[in-house]
């Protein structure tokens, strides 16, 4: 009798050793007819981001195995969800496509998605804790918010490239942080930022880089940098479209405010924006290396701005 209750006390022990294996797989999948009862495996694949999640590893990876939409999901420790070679979705109607709540140490990667808030969805990807988030090669669209919104309780890397952010009734990007001692460092290449409320809405504690992207068709400012508290907000922006906007193409500062706001512009095209195509408000300054092209908007040139020569 003893014996027997030993064995069945071991196959307990392994079954249960086993299924804490299964959870913390560094690499699970997705499937359209996938079961989030599965153990997420290659043959074995879950339904929805959500149910992989719990069953990968921190600094694990999720993947697709076919097309679809595979549900949203909330993100506390690093990890990579890839939906690399499907047409991986997450339909966000009525709620958040992505909220990532993780620690200040982790990583968070989300590529190959499409993120569709199908004009009812509250924010594509909501940041609020980590170390860093990369955002390459995805679509977020038609959000009542945000695309994504930064509100940062610790510095924070946000990296995104090769990314479309479009018909978002709030900013394409806005972050900012709750500190005068932190930072939210971002940048952004080949990104396009169209028809949303400001295209990208750098706030208090941001700072931004873009090259090579698209500022464009946005209901307000292609670029908004807007420190509403006493903390500096930065952009530098190179070699990129600043067009059609329906207020300006570039502002810095804000009325009212009592933060310095930053820009820097240099090899943009900044064109047939209905306000000014560059804008210095209160508590802004612009520093342009006067190789711009402005032209065609309500008011043309850089006026209040201050000019650099170029560097070698």
């Amino acid at each position: 009798m003893k014996k027997a209750l030993n064995i069945l006390a071991l196959t307990v022990f392994m079954s249960g050793f086993a299924s804490m294996a299964q959870a913390q797989a560094t690499r699970t999948w997705v499937m359209g007819t996938g079961d989030d009862a599965n153990p997420c495996t290659r043959t074995a694949p879950c339904k929805t981001f959500a149910g992989a999640i719990v069953k990968t590893a921190p600094q694990g990876e999720i993947n697709a195995v076919d097309s679809g939409g595979f549900g949203t999901v909330t993100i506390t420790k690093s990890i990579t969800i890839d939906g690399g070679g499907t047409l991986a979705g997450i339909m966000a109607a009525g709620s958040t496509g992505v909220v990532i709540n993780a620690l200040s140490t982790d990583v968070v990667t989300l590529r190959n998605l499409v993120i569709d808030g199908f004009n009812t969805g509250s924010r594509g990807v909501n940041l609020l804790s980590a170390k860093t988030l990369n955002v390459e090669n995805c679509t977020i669209f038609r959000f009542i918010n945000e695309g994504i919104l930064v509100s940062e309780t610790s510095d924070l890397n946000l990296h995104v490239a090769d990314t479309t952010i479009r018909d978002c009734a709030g900013d394409g990007i806005s972050a900012s942080t709750t500190s005068a001692s932190l930072r939210v460092r971002g940048t952004l290449d080949k990104v396009r930022l169209s028809g949303n409320g400001n295209g990208l809405h750098a706030r208090s504690g941001s700072s931004f880089t873009a090259r090579n992207s698209v500022f464009s068709n946005n209901t307000n400012n292609g670029i908004f940098c807007d420190a509403l508290g006493v903390v500096f907000a930065g952009v530098s922006v190179w070699e990129s479209q600043i067009s059609g906007n329906g207020a300006n193409g570039v502002r810095a500062g804000n009325t009212g405010n009592v933060g310095g706001s930053g820009v820097q512009i240099a090899q943009n095209q900044i064109d047939n924006n209905v306000g000014n195509g560059v804008l210095v408000s209160t508590g802004g300054v612009v520093n342009t290396f006067t190789n711009n092209s402005i032209l065609a908007n309500g008011v043309n040139g850089c006026p209040s701005c201050s000019n650099a020569a170029p560097g070698n």
